[in-house]
């Protein structure tokens, strides 16, 4: 069974970083392409980041290039998402993703992703 825990969210302020952690307990991490989205209410969710199963690849929404950075450690079934110089607009419910083994994958489409964690909200003061 397939089991997203993310954590790491909190009050920071701006200009401050967190570190998110997406675990998995429920199978083997490392054969997944993993992403970070975000959602604020009343708006979709939104792509973040992502990385491919072997952390060769690596995508980012073009407003947290240079200010986030997504990177994974398969022998601890976890990837992470280092957020620096953040900004109120950063502001929002966390989420991480996986893809079913065997699906096409986008990096940046929810629809790609099967599998969601409960999400961690992170929020920034101005």
């Amino acid at each position: 069974q397939v089991q997203l825990v993310e954590s790491g969210g909190g009050l920071v302020q701006a200009g401050g970083s967190l570190r998110l952690s997406c675990a998995d307990s429920g199978r083997t991490f490392s054969r997944y392409a993993v992403a970070w989205f975000r959602q604020i209410p009343g708006k979709e969710r939104e792509f973040v980041a992502a990385i491919s199963w072997g952390g060769s690849r690596t995508y980012y929404l073009d407003s947290v290039k240079g200010r986030f950075t997504i990177s994974r450690d398969n022998a601890k079934n976890t990837v992470y998402l280092q957020m620096n110089s953040l900004k109120p607009e950063d502001m929002a419910v966390y989420y991480c993703a996986a893809p079913r083994a065997g699906s096409s994958w986008f990096p940046t489409s929810t629809r790609s992703y099967d599998y969601w964690g409960q999400g961690t909200q992170v929020t920034v003061s101005s």
